[in-house]
């Protein structure tokens, strides 16, 4: 806080601050506070502590847990297998391609970072029907059960995340010496080597940051797998699987929010523990940008 800072501007900033916080938190707080109930106490006051109660929280993640309506251990497990090979893929995959965008000074260079740049302002709601309709087209030379699975997810993902990936890693590699990489190739290692253990290490904390936020926008997405992996049964992320088990519980709120409870708690812990590494990678990539 500046000390200079007149009280009242303090004061005023404080109380914005406490407002926002309230209105981000309160759906989170909701579902965590009917969680807590059963149906008739969430239908007479869902907004009351009235009904909560330990013991029925338990009872509600063992009904829902054991749901085979919900199906969440395969759903957990195909979220945390799609959230991991597509961030290990767009770690791995976007730090090259940055590396190699901000050292290669030519106008190919530039308009394929152009290229990236422009396709972050495109939303995914404007290009998801050209995409299914590219994926069908696809589907006519290859095995279309190989789309609509973890590998075309996948694909699909490191796809739509390659442009924030290397826009962040490009501004924090121009702030990296070439001195070290000239030291390097003088040593004789080859460009995959210096890439790998010169540029690679030095990249970890920005490399960080972005595995976190992509990871959050991997894990709660609905509408990409929704679209992609369409009626399989069989492979369904969190988020699909949750709303599949609304249209067969309206009624019981309880299993529901429960439900919801359970596919946003991992990405709360991941936050809660990595905030710091967030923001230190955030605030050196925008500093050697």
């Amino acid at each position: 806080m500046n000390r200079s800072e007149p009280t009242s501007r303090v004061i005023t900033k404080f109380v914005i601050a406490i407002i926002i916080a309230i209105y981000v938190l309160f759906p989170f707080a909701l579902v965590l506070i009917n969680s807590c109930k059963a149906t008739a106490d969430i239908t007479a006051n869902p907004i009351g502590l009235g009904g909560m109660s330990f013991g029925q929280l338990i009872q509600n993640l063992h009904d829902v847990v054991n749901n085979t309506h919900f199906m969440f251990w395969p759903a957990f497990g195909y979220s945390t297998l799609i959230t991991i090979l597509s961030l290990f893929l767009l770690a791995l995959f976007g730090s090259m391609a940055a590396w190699v965008i901000c050292r290669n000074k030519t106008k190919w260079s530039a308009a394929i970072y152009f290229i990236f740049i422009a396709s972050m302002i495109i939303p995914f709601q404007v290009v998801m029907l050209p995409l299914i309709a590219t994926f069908r087209e696809i589907g006519k030379f290859i095995d279309i059960k190989m789309l609509k699975s973890v590998q075309g997810i996948v694909f699909a993902y490191c796809g739509f995340g390659g442009a924030m990936t290397v826009f962040i890693l490009n501004g924090f590699i121009k702030g990296v010496p070439y001195d070290l990489e000239e030291a390097a190739s003088i040593d004789g290692c080859r460009p995959e080597q210096v890439f790998f253990k010169v540029i690679f290490p030095l990249l970890t904390p920005v490399i960080t940051t972005v595995t976190i936020l992509n990871g959050m926008w991997i894990w709660n997405d609905y509408l990409l797998p929704s679209m992609l992996l369409g009626q399989n049964d069989v492979v369904k992320t969190l988020p699909v699987a949750v709303q599949a088990f609304v249209g067969s519980y309206v009624k019981q709120w309880n299993l529901i929010l429960t439900a919801a409870l359970l596919a946003i708690i991992p990405m709360i812990v991941l936050f809660l523990i990595a905030q710091k590494q967030i923001m230190n990678g955030m605030i050196e990539g925008a500093v050697k940008g």
